[in-house]
Parts: C-alpha cells; structure tokens; sequence
C-alpha cells in the first residue's frame, strides 16, 4: 500500500484508522492532496467525493447522524471549510460527531497574498468542540532558519541535530493535538476542526510509513448520579400531583421502552412527545400543537406542572415553549450526560446521566402512585382533538394540510423519514407517524440549507428506505446535493412546491403586498422536473387530492432509480387552512 509522504498526512490517517472514523467525505483540491490520496489508498475507509463542500458537510452530519460515530469531512484551503459552517453549526447544537479536517499552507505562506489562503486558524471558534491547529514540519525548518543561533550551533551537524529535535516536538504536539480533537468528538458528541498545513510537494508517495503515531485514549466518565440527587427528585416526584415528560429530539431505540411502559401508568405523569422523539406508547401525548391550541387561561393553569422532566434535544413546538414559559413548573428536571437547556427559564436540575441510567434507578424506587387526575384531564383534551382533527379533513380544500395528511398515511412501515424544516416539520406535528418509522431533522440550527444533503447521507449509511419530505425552497436550495454518485435507487424525495416560502403566510405580516411576495414568501414558478432529468431521478407530478393518492400508489416500490414526487398546492389558500385548522379544534 502507498502512503502519502508528508508525515503529518500519515499521521492524521493512522490516528483516525485508530479510532474507528471510517467514513470519509472528501470535496476536491490540490493542498488537501495528501491526505486524499492517503485515505483513498487504504481499504479501511470507506471514501465518497462531493465537490460542493456545503453537500458534502451535510451529507457527511446525514451519516454521522445514523452511525452514531464522527464522520470526516476532508476539503482544500481558503474559502472552501467557510462553506462547512452551516453543517458544522447544525452538528454542535444536535450534538452530531463531525471531524472537519481542513489543508491549509504552512505558517511562513499565511498572510503574504498567497492564492487561495485565509485565516483557518480557530474559524469555527463558537461552534465547535475543540480545534487543533497543527504544525508542518517546515515550520521548523524556517524558524531554524530563521533564529539568530548561538555560535556553538554554527556547524551544519549542531544545526541538523536541533532541526530534527524540533521536528520531533512539532510530531508529539500533533499527536497529542489530533488525538484531543477525536476524542472529543467521540466523548461529547459534535463537531471538532484540525487544521492541517501542507507543504508542496504535495502529491508525493512512499510505501514506507515513517510515523507511528501515539493512540491516547479517553476516559469514559461514569454515570452513576449522587443518591444526594436521586432522593432529591424521589420527594419532588412523589409529592407532586401533576408531573409533565416533554421529549425533543431523539434517536430510536435510545430509551428502553420498558420505562417508558412504566411512565403511562401513572395517573399524575404525562408524556409529550414530538415528531422527532422517536418514542411510542398508546398512552403518550403526540402532535402537540393540536393538543393545547386555543386553550384558555383556565385550562392553561389548570395543567400547569408542578414538575417538568425533560430529556432528548431541542424542541420544535412553539407553542409548548411559549405556554411552558408562561406557566412554568415549579421545578425543571433535564436529563443528559452533557448538555441541559433552560429552555423555558425555569432549569432547576442537569441530571448528568443518560435517560435508561436515570430511569433504571428512579423508577423502581417509585413505591406508589400520587392520586390525581391529571392524566386523565389531558386525555379529554386529546380525545376531542382527535375527533374534530378528523372532521376537519372532511371540511376543507386541497391544500398543504391535505397533502401532508394523505402522505403520512401512505408512508411503507419501517423506512426513514427525514423532514425538511420550516412548514415541513410544523405539519408533520399534527398528524400521526406510525412508530415502526423513524424520525429525522436537522433541528440544530432548523435550517433550510442542507436538508437533501442530510437525507441522502442518511439514505447511503441505512438498509432501510429513506424517503425525505421537503418544502420547494428548502429543496431549491439544496439542489446541489443531488449533484452525488452514491443515491440508493429506493431513495424517495417528495416535494410540497407551494410557490414559495409558505411558512411566512401563517406569521403575523401584511401578506399582501408586493414587498411580503418578493422578500419574504419569494414566490416563484420552479418545478424540479429538469434538475430531475439532469441527475437521473424518475420524476411525477400530483395538483390535487385524487392525484397524490393515484400517484403514492406505487411511488416507494422497487425502481432502478431513485423518485422524486412534486405536489403542487394552491399558495393562497394554505395559510387559510391551518390557521382555521386550529380554531376548529377547539
């Protein structure tokens, strides 16, 4: 096997065959040539070329995101990691392991208008977990060049002699740097950047590897949690009438369900959960917005929680956000091994553990049930939701409500849904997803950019079929992801194109004048039908309610391509129907 020649190359890619990083997305470049040619020479990784860097970071966070392990992102100098930011921002808040390995020139080339430089040095400096800056050996060769030497170091022997010292240090230092920033990225779950400078020649090869680099590891903190803090939240809990679960974003199979069985039984707890939660029982609380929209001040403090109890990610309901934050609870638990939010101002308790751990220990200590009839209440409240959420199918138009409503019916039991964000996500909290599915978003940051790129990394790591539901302007603005060698043939794309940012019709705002249709909803009259052809995708059409059914029929079957559904809504009337949807269910 051939090995790249610089030495820092080689010792980037033993460290990372070290600690398992195997999937490495590399975005095209001459400064980053020896590093490429270095992962792409050893069968044990497994390599994928996206020249769009922005793609290729997201399409990177889409594997990560299923491996549950750092995914590396390889790409040249200058302006090319500025374009990994978003998905680096998108890893650090939904704690995501992304490795960015940026090239970049040596320190004596920084600064003197050499092409296709910048300032790489700590860029990612908000968002990012740890960053190693990293030496080239050439560094010390220029400052020994450079330092004006006592006489004993005048002989060329003395002179080599403290080269070679130098250049051995710089060696340890990048090890122990590299091996920090990995095991970061493994121990607390997000992004890390280790800038790497390259010196030219750049392409040079050796079968010779001339580093063995040192393997730090990282010691796993425990998890047991002080009994100090355990019988703390026992007293709470038992004293407490009505006690409120709120789950954001999780992954499957992340909670053991026998706890969460053991949650429904209780009179005094209920279970919120989102879309994105991943978590299911007969007895939770789903599609929240629906839940508690139109409720009156009365009911607001009538379901006040005394306890909230928190795990998963970032919340995507507005709604519970703005009512938990009105009525808060007289104590907020959150339980994570690292991170805890205040989302709603109220954060009494970081129980610094994993759910299974907390709940393994908490609940069988849990001797009897509070008598109350909280649960109960909130049952009344979804029951009648429920009724009228199906009566109001039966009142409206073909809109975006419809259209999301027969799509989640017809989605083929254990795929992988990934979502788009904006309206996206927003619908697919009112309707129900059957449990065998799970559930994806980037809700890091909820942008819009990288969605597709997300979901076809997700589509190319899973044996599952990964069908993405999006809106036009998200899609539009990621359309350079299906510029990519690697989509499944059973990778489905369904795109909701309501002529423009439909979202901003639902918010407060003059929705009529020209100022609101060209800088807010920007409407337009795109179709993907050409970006369809261009990169090989089957592509149909639907424009009302007996199409999308017709159309859904056989869209997730087996193809020799993947397939892409536009749905055409009627842009103004949308607004009208979600926003009546509310005051019906009242």
């Amino acid at each position: 096997m051939q090995y790249p020649k610089i030495p820092l190359a080689q010792t980037i890619i033993q460290l990372c065959k070290a600690k398992n990083v195997q999937h490495i997305v590399i975005s095209p470049g001459s400064r980053n040539a020896p590093i490429t040619l270095g992962f792409s020479n050893d069968d044990f990784f497994t390599c994928y070329s996206i020249v769009d860097e922005r793609c290729a970071a997201f399409f990177a966070l889409g594997i990560a995101q299923q491996i549950q392990k750092p995914v590396a992102v390889v790409c040249s100098s200058g302006s090319a990691l500025l374009n990994y930011y978003p998905a680096v921002a998108e890893a650090y808040y939904s704690h995501i392991p992304l490795v960015v390995l940026s090239a970049d020139r040596p320190k004596h080339l920084i600064g003197i208008g050499d092409g296709q430089t910048i300032n790489q040095q700590d860029v990612y400096k908000n968002h990012i977990l740890y960053t190693a800056n990293l030496s080239s050996q050439m560094d010390a060769e220029f400052k020994n060049r450079d330092e004006d030497e006592p006489a004993i170091f005048k002989n060329i022997e003395n002179k080599l002699e403290r080269l070679l010292g130098r250049k051995q240090e710089l060696q340890q230092e990048n090890e122990t740097e590299i091996n920090k920033a990995l095991n970061k990225a493994l121990s607390k779950r997000g992004p890390v950047h280790i800038n790497m400078p390259f010196h030219e020649p750049l392409y040079e090869l050796t079968d010779t590897l001339i580093v063995n680099p040192k393997v730090i590891g990282f010691e796993k903190r425990p998890s047991k949690i002080d009994d100090f803090i355990y019988n703390q939240c026992l007293d709470a809990w038992n004293s407490s009438a009505k006690k409120m679960v709120l789950v954001g974003v999780n992954p499957p199979n992340a909670v053991e369900q026998k706890w969460l069985d053991e949650l429904v039984k209780d009179n005094s707890v209920i279970v919120f959960t989102e879309t994105t939660s991943n978590i299911h029982n007969p007895g939770f609380f789903n599609s929240i917005d629906t839940m508690i929209a139109s409720l009156d001040e009365e009911d607001f403090k009538a379901l006040q929680p005394d306890i909230l109890l928190t795990f998963g990610g970032l919340i995507v309901s507005k709604k519970i956000k703005d009512y938990l934050r009105t009525y808060q609870p007289k104590e907020h638990w959150h339980i994570d091994r690292d991170y805890a939010n205040d989302t709603f101002f109220c954060l009494e308790k970081h129980i610094e553990t994993t759910p299974n751990n907390f709940f393994e220990t908490f609940l069988p200590q849990i001797t009897h049930f509070v008598k109350s009839d909280y649960k109960a209440t909130w049952e009344a409240v979804k029951n009648h939701r429920k009724e009228k959420h199906s009566e109001y199918l039966t009142t409206i138009p073909f809109s975006d409500f419809q259209a999301f409503e027969t799509l989640f019916k017809s989605l083929p039991r254990g795929i992988v849904l990934q979502l788009g964000n904006s309206s996206t996500i927003r619908y697919a909290q009112l309707f129900d997803i059957h449990k065998s599915i799970q559930v994806f978003c980037n809700r890091g940051t909820s942008g819009i950019d990288g969605s597709t790129s997300t979901a076809i990394g997700c589509a190319v790591s899973n044996t599952k079929q990964t069908v993405f539901i999006t809106g036009d302007l998200s899609f539009f603005y990621d359309s350079n992801a299906l510029w990519n060698n690697y989509i499944p043939a059973n990778f489905r794309i369904v795109i909701i194109n309501n002529q423009g940012g439909g979202i901003f019709r639902i918010l407060p705002g003059n929705t009529d004048s020209e100022n609101f249709e060209n800088f807010f909803e920007t409407k337009h009259d795109l179709t993907a039908k050409h970006l369809a052809s261009m990169y090989g995708f089957q592509y149909v059409t639907a424009s009302n309610a007996i199409q999308v059914k017709n159309k859904l029929k056989d869209f997730y079957s087996e193809s020799e391509k993947p397939k892409i559904l536009e749905i055409f809504t009627p842009r103004t009337v949308n607004d009208e129907v979600l926003l009546n949807y509310f005051k019906f269910v009242k």
